[in-house]
């Protein structure tokens, strides 16, 4: 039995960090699955149509061309805004900050972005990230495409 114990031990040791290693790594890789369903769109929890024409401002016809030369985009896009305020603030700055953010989206975008649901939805939760990160107060819940054209020249 003494000379089983040192392998013993050994054998428990390494189990140990192996199930610790697991742990940890499923630990992050759960981690970046929340927080991609976290930077999906908020759902409206219960507002009423006023309270969200009230919150929700609008971009309408953005026109540039796209990462491929050959198509154009023309799109409009409704944001839904935490609150009254912060429509207020998106609203002064809509122009000369949100709408350049969204060409530049726009220009680094293959025209096969707008081709199905999935990849329109991972292309306004990228545009979500960087017009959040623009916003002085406030905070944007939900982008819409109201309206898209994507065609060649």
């Amino acid at each position: 039995m003494k000379k089983m114990l040192p392998w013993l031990i050994t054998i428990m040791l390494s189990i140990t960090l192996i199930v610790l290693a697991v742990f940890l790594l499923s630990d992050k890789l759960v981690g970046k699955n929340e927080k991609d369903v976290s930077a999906a769109p908020a759902p409206s929890h219960n507002l009423s149509a006023d309270q969200i024409v009230e919150m929700t401002s609008e971009i309408s016809d953005v026109t540039t061309n796209l990462a491929d030369p050959d198509y154009i985009a023309k799109m409009s896009f409704s944001f839904q805004l935490n609150d009254k305020k912060a429509k207020e603030d998106f609203d002064k700055i809509k122009e000369i900050k949100i709408k350049p953010i969204i060409i530049k989206a726009l220009v680094d975008t293959k025209p096969e972005s707008f081709k199905d649901s999935k990849s329109t939805e991972q292309f306004t939760s990228k545009l979500l990230d960087q017009i959040n990160g623009a916003l002085s107060s406030g905070k944007v819940h939900q982008i819409e495409i109201t309206n898209k054209l994507v065609t060649p020249l």
